[in-house]
């Protein structure tokens, strides 16, 4: 049995408020390239481009963009076996040098994902600053990490599901009761 914590319109209304305040934080466009941790992270990175390219009155190709797959920089890959993720490209098509990079994610629960994906970015240069953006903060942290943009705080560790339109043809999350 699941609950919804986010219909569709909800949904959406939290990615538009993460890309509101991300271009609240970032007036100069110039600077600001954006890096979704694969795999719902790319696809709500995609929506908060659009978002900022509309409020910045530019095209979403002008905000350099970017994929991480982290599966290679886990720190639990010996509990995986023979039941190993599939590894999803990581393209970092732009130089992150001096740039204010914001890492986009799904769920943050423990912080391992975040602090695998921040080792892939650093192999690609040293950013300005680094940013995180997540829809879903469910707490229960393992490490010091702490979103910057946010849609909802959820506290549980009970499993929350994300679907999206571009894999699950729904956007809505829910949790396991």
């Amino acid at each position: 049995m699941t609950k919804i914590i986010l219909n569709d319109k909800q949904f959406q209304d939290n990615v538009n408020k993460i890309a509101e305040k991300i271009f609240e934080d970032n007036k100069n466009i110039d600077d600001l390239a954006i890096v979704g941790i694969q795999n719902k992270g790319v696809f709500l990175a995609k929506r908060i481009i659009s978002g900022i390219a509309k409020l910045a009155n530019i095209k979403e190709s002008q905000i350099p963009f970017g994929t991480l797959d982290i599966t290679l920089y886990r720190d639990d890959l010996d509990n995986f076996g023979s039941q190993m993720h599939i590894i999803k490209d990581t393209e970092i098509p732009f130089d992150i040098n001096r740039k204010n990079v914001v890492l986009i994610d799904d769920v943050l629960y423990t912080g391992r994902t975040v602090r695998a994906a921040l080792d892939v970015l650093m192999d690609f240069g040293r950013p300005k600053s680094i940013r995180l953006a997540v829809l879903i903060d469910r707490g229960f942290r393992e490490l010091p990490i702490e979103p910057n943009y946010l849609g909802i705080k959820y506290k549980s560790q009970k499993f929350i599901k994300v679907t999206c339109k571009e894999s699950d043809e729904v956007d809505e999350v829910t949790v396991e009761l």
